[in-house]
């Protein structure tokens, strides 16, 4: 879609509900109905010139050089030609709308195609396997069995595990039949078009037959299609009306807090200059009355023009003279350093990701210094902290603990990159791309322990996992949650492979032998029970009942004979946990063929009953899932994204507030708050608000251990304790009502960390205009899904990862990057630096600007209020653009107090940016006040120091163009002498600007003032000879000298005292000793073990084990199996050696090959050396234990 696309849709009244007709498109056009074009663009062709000037003259600056410019068109009050104004200001709305046009084509969403526009409401589409669903489909038929669909809903709610939906049979019978799809007419009535991604109402009429329609005939737009050939839908809800884009949010203009300061100071400034030209024309007033008769004989009046009518004429005067406290320069230079500092951000090497090739991207240019200033961050969580990848991590089998790699001394490795992974050779249906270090439990499968075989069958088996073999032994797992993926492909890697299913069967390959279990019954998880098993038969008849849950609901139900391996288990559960790692525990029994025959046929009873069907079935699971054998446990890791707990870490250092948002669900969340060390044991409690009603919402809010009896006043940082909060969806949007926002503000103000789940995207949107309504602090919002794209846009800065998601959240977003971990360099450092750039030159602009206009002021008592300047016109002229302009952008882009890491290790040095304490009302008014008393030293000291002065040679040097000179070279000194105090970092660019300005102010001075100007332009140039003739009198320089020493003194003084008597974090940081170059690694210590690791849905059992059967037959496979490397002997563990004839014998910890044998006849002469250096073939060190 083009940028400048026309957009010619009309407002229409309020849609109370749907019609459609399907292929009937006359009709449907008849209600105007949205089409499936997407404007994702502020602007096009017509609205981009009148919108854009909008936005730029809401700048109150813009709008006051606009009148300046109209007043300078008239001559009687104009000393300064139009263009001097005119130019800079045209130069400046262009420049801007430049950018913001960029700005705004980046933002364009390029993936939808010229297809996708001309969808219409009514039509019937047909998508294919890994498509996009283009618009709100009602699902028609498909080419599964039962006209099932597989779905992944990343793009709205985050999660990768497959959803199922299915089609009505009415249409499911239409099949593909293009015929009978054409000739299709049924007739829709639904709910209008609404942001409910959860909830559907509707019917179909067809054929005098109503059907009633809900969300799981539904296929939304930012779907995907999994594992589906093809199918077809009915579109309901086109382009802007799909409940994905009815979550997006609106596009905002994003102004800056400095912007919006500005806006302020420049009417307070207004004012000010309104004050002061009063003051003056009221003074002319007065002088005219009393003295100017006095001079009307060689300086007469015009026609007309009495004292008052001269008080009117030089207002209008002095508002044009002493316009430049508000320079227009100002916003062209703001311009360039936001420019310059978004560069830093493009270019900067620690932010790009190299395995993506991904660089950092500062994709709009007005927003750098609002990343210092960040308080609460909103993030998402699947793909943003995590990979959205699972894997195997550790075990527990039998009592030992596998997953650890440990050297001879029995000290544990970290495991890195380069630590040498387990080779999968003997089993040629691995997954290659499946890794596992500890070389000991492959061992423990080839030994063919009972115990570990069995383990790795219960993994294999109790799952409702699907097997796609498109070509045999390439295997592709399709899982419900990336939980139960991991597990089954940990077991196919360790011998045990899953193959394919049947509604009655599993087929599984256990060590090269391919066997068939009968699938008797699957007990379904769900939220309640917190486990799930499976009752299979083996080919062998054996009947067999596999479990898997929470380690807390296995403990309940087994046998009491496991009490000793179960304390054991325990421990490893509690170091697993405490690892961020996520738990299963796993337990099997065999089962009575007489007994399980009766308890089937009680079971077939339940499953038919009408009447509390779940409560039946519930008691007989509880009744066979008893007595059961433990096995052990299992580790997963919700692989986070690299640095993520140090990220957060930093980030709460550095008082910054982190809100998680995720559809994801409760458990799910809770688990990574614990790995990302948000969610810790140590704090006082953490509260769970799960109500379904708006009473219930309100009493868990008012939790009196939380805000005591007076909520309304405590305040954040009087809270004793730490405390989390755990919000879900449905209990987010009553405490979101109007009457409750508060009330949830002030709870989740109080927590440390906030976590809300199972949130749709408007609701992320939400909560993050509710933080910025009430606490009037700068957010950031950061995702990497469409599901995101809201709250991005709602925040003051919205970030978007380039992740697995699409890129919906990195084009709508103001910054984006690969990784989340980037966050803490874009805060921390280039925020920072943005920040207190800006503020530096904020500060020092007004400061240059407001004393060099205060000296109009003074000299106006000199000289009757005659609106005559105190400088040479090409000095007013070029004193902005030339002489000062270049120090100031260097400091700018230059200029950092302290380097990256000293930003890393202090991250306290972000919270001044919070406070506003470099730029603010009162350092605005302290800057006033240093210009004034500057403003004086400049005026008076060359006043005094000219006054009744002659030359050395006699001759008078005491006139208005000396005076002039001296007054401004003073000036262009002090503002020089004051850049270099406030700069904290030198370079070679900043010393050229700063030598070099000067350099070009003594050239520029000596060439305007020479003999050969004033020949070519008299009038352009009356300063003839005055520089050479001021500059070479000795007490002019000490004037220069004593002036410049006078204006920075006071300044030198109140820094030395501020240091000595109140230092700054800063003034701390930069005493403090030099930093580490590495952080250490955060580890959390836990007692606590997650819920469960598997997050499937209820009711996926049932499926798998009814004739709507999932895939088809897989490929029949064949039995061929190499166990490659099996050993047949028995093993010996590594790390053992002995002393034999003197020799001792050594294996290689990582790879058990290659034995090293040394010849010693003492302990002390292996030791030697053993220390100078031992290795097996492949260069593996060895740690042997000396003490045995």
């Amino acid at each position: 879609m083009s940028l400048f696309q026309l957009d010619f849709a009309k407002k229409k009244e309020r849609e109370l509900e749907r019609k459609l007709k399907a292929n009937d498109r006359e009709y449907n056009l008849s209600f105007k109905y949205a089409t499936n074009a997407i404007k994702t663009s502020k602007y096009n062709v017509f609205t981009f010139l009148p919108l854009n000037l909008f936005e730029q003259f809401q700048r109150i600056a813009n709008a006051y050089f606009l009148i300046l410019l109209l007043l300078q068109l008239i001559p009687a009050i104009s000393s300064l030609s139009w263009f001097t104004t005119v130019v800079p200001l045209v130069l400046v709305l262009s420049v801007t709308a430049a950018k913001d046009a960029t700005d705004d084509i980046v933002s364009i969403n390029m993936l939808q195609s010229e297809r996708w526009m001309n969808v219409q409401v009514g039509d019937i589409i047909k998508l294919e396997n890994n498509q996009f669903v283009t618009a709100d489909l009602l699902l028609l038929s498909s080419s599964e069995p039962l006209n099932l669909v597989y779905i992944e809903t990343a793009e709205l709610d985050g999660e990768t595990n497959l959803k199922v939906k299915q089609a009505l049979t009415v249409t499911g019978d239409m099949g593909d039949n293009i015929q009978k799809l054409a000739a299709f007419n049924g007739e829709v009535r639904c709910e209008p078009p609404n942001n409910r991604l959860d909830r559907f109402t509707g019917t179909l009429n067809n054929a005098g037959q109503k059907y009633s329609l809900d969300n799981n005939r539904i296929l939304l737009r930012g779907c995907t299609l999994r594992n589906t050939d093809w199918c077809f839908g009915l579109v309901l809800f086109g382009g802007p009306e799909t409940k994905l884009m009815k979550n997006c949010g609106k596009t905002t203009f994003k102004r800056t807090s400095v912007d919006r300061l500005m806006n302020v100071l420049v009417l307070c400034i207004f004012g000010f200059l309104a004050v002061m030209c009063t003051i003056l024309a009221i003074g002319n007033r007065i002088w005219e009355q009393r003295w100017g008769s006095d001079f009307t004989a060689f300086l007469p009046r015009e026609d007309g023009v009495n004292a008052s009518f001269s008080a009117f004429l030089t207002f209008w005067s002095y508002i044009i003279i002493l316009n430049t406290v508000v320079p227009i320069s100002l916003y062209v230079s703001m311009e360039v350093i936001r420019l310059g500092n978004s560069f830093y951000i493009d270019w900067d090497r620690n932010m790009y990701h190299a395995h993506s090739d991904t660089p950092a991207e500062a994709r709009t240019t007005t927003l750098n210094e609002e990343l210092g200033q960040i308080k609460y961050i909103f993030s998402d969580k699947t793909g943003t902290l995590t990979q959205n990848i699972m894997t195997f991590n550790k075990c527990s089998i039998n009592g030992k603990s596998y997953g650890d790699v440990i050297d001879y001394n029995g000290q544990r490795l970290e495991i890195n990159e380069n630590t040498e992974t387990v080779d999968w050779s003997f089993n040629p249906l691995a997954d290659q791309r499946f890794s596992f270090h500890d070389h000991s439990l492959v061992e423990a499968v080839k030994l063919e322990s009972p115990e570990v075989h069995t383990f790795f069958r219960l993994l294999s088996l109790c799952h409702t996992v699907m097997a796609e073999e498109k070509r045999e032994g390439e295997l592709l797992y399709q899982a419900q949650s990336p939980d139960e993926g991991a597990l089954v492909t940990a077991a196919r890697n360790f011998g045990f492979v899953f193959r394919s299913r049947t509604p009655e069967s599993v087929t599984v390959v256990e060590m090269g032998k391919q066997r068939c279990y009968d699938l008797l019954a699957i007990l379904d998880f769900n939220n309640v029970r917190k486990r799930m098993s499976v009752i299979v038969r083996s080919p062998e008849g054996k009947l067999c009942l596999y479990c898997k849950g929470a380690d807390t609901i296995i403990y309940e139900r087994l046998h009491q004979s496991c009490s000793k391996l179960m304390d054991i288990t325990t421990e490893h559960l509690n170091e697993y946990a405490g690892e961020g790692l996520r738990t299963l525990a796993l337990a099997c029994k065999d089962l009575d063929e007489k007994y399980f025959k009766e308890w089937q046929q009680r079971h077939h009873v339940a499953s038919t009953a009408l009447e509390d069907r779940e409560q039946k079935l519930d008691l007989l699971y509880e009744e066979i899932e008893k007595d059961l054998m433990l096995l052990g446990a299992t580790a997963i890791e919700d692989k986070l994204q690299d640095g993520v707990p140090q990220t957060i870490e930093q980030l709460s250092q550095a008082d910054i507030k982190i809100w998680v948002l995720t559809g994801d669900k409760q458990e799910t969340a809770e688990n990574i708050g614990y790995s990302c060390n948000m969610l810790r044991e140590e704090m006082n409690d953490i509260f769970i608000v799960s109500a379904n009603n708006t009473d219930d919402v309100r009493q868990e809010l008012r939790s009196d251990d939380v805000l005591g009896s007076k909520v309304k006043v405590i305040k954040d940082e009087e809270v004793d304790g730490e405390f989390g909060l755990v919000i879900n969806g449905h209990s987010l949007a009553y405490a979101l009502d109007g009457s409750m926002e508060l009330l949830f503000l002030r709870v989740a103000c109080l927590c440390k960390t906030v976590i809300c789940c199972r949130v749709t995207p408007l609701q992320k949107a939400q909560v993050v205009e509710l933080v910025k309504k009430y606490k009037q602090a700068v957010t950031l919002a950061i995702g990497d899904g469409a599901n995101d794209v809201s709250m991005i846009k709602a925040a003051h800065i919205g970030v978007g990862i380039s992740g697995q998601e699409g890129m919906q959240a990195v084009l709508s977003s103001d910054y984006s990057f690969a990784q989340f971990r980037y966050l803490e360099r874009l805060l921390l450092v280039h925020g920072r630096w943005s920040y207190l750039r800006m503020c530096k030159f904020l500060s020092y602009f007004f400061y240059k600007n407001f004393t060099f206009t205060f000296v109009h002021l003074w000299y106006a008592f000199f000289c009757g209020f005659s609106a005559q300047t105190v400088y040479d016109e090409w000095f007013i002229t070029l004193y902005n653009l030339v002489y000062t302009a270049l120090p100031v952008l260097g400091m700018s882009l230059f200029d950092q107090d302290v380097n990256d890491m000293w930003s890393f290790q202090h991250p306290k040095l972000y919270v001044p940016g919070q406070l506003n304490q470099y730029f603010s009302k009162t350092a605005f008014f302290k800057c006033a006040l240093h210009s004034v008393y500057s403003s004086v030293v400049l005026f008076f000291i060359p006043y005094a120091a000219m006054y009744d002065t002659v030359r050395s040679d006699g001759k008078d040097i005491a006139d208005y163009q000396s005076f002039a000179l001296l007054t401004q070279t003073c000036l262009v000194f002090t503002v020089c002498i004051q850049l270099g105090l406030d700069m904290s970092y030198w370079t070679a660019v900043n010393q050229l600007f700063v030598w070099g300005s000067l350099t070009m102010y003594f050239a520029v001075t000596f060439a305007m003032y020479s003999n050969g100007m004033y020949l070519a332009a008299p009038a352009s140039f009356p300063f003839i000879g005055t520089a050479r003739n001021s500059l070479n009198q000795p007490n002019v320089w000490l004037t220069i000298l004593l002036t410049s020493i006078l204006c920075v003194l006071p300044v030198v003084a109140y820094r030395f005292l501020l240091i000595q008597l109140r230092p700054t974090i800063n003034n701390k940081a930069k005493a403090a000793p030099l930093p580490p170059k590495r952080r250490a690694k955060i580890r959390r210590s836990s007692t606590r073990r997650s819920g469960y690791a598997f997050s499937h849905a209820q009711g996926y059992g049932d499926l798998v084990t009814s004739t709507r059967f999932l895939r088809r037959p897989a490929i029949v496979p064949s039995s061929g199996f190499t166990l490659l490397g099996r050993t047949t002997g028995p093993f010996v563990p590594s790390g053992v050696f002995s002393w034999k004839h003197r020799t001792l014998q050594l294996n290689c910890a990582t790879c058990y090959t290659s034995p090293v044998c040394i010849e010693t006849d003492s302990l002390e002469r292996f030791s030697l050396a053993f220390n100078g250096g031992l290795s097996c073939c492949r260069r593996h060190d060895f740690a042997p234990n000396l003490t045995q």
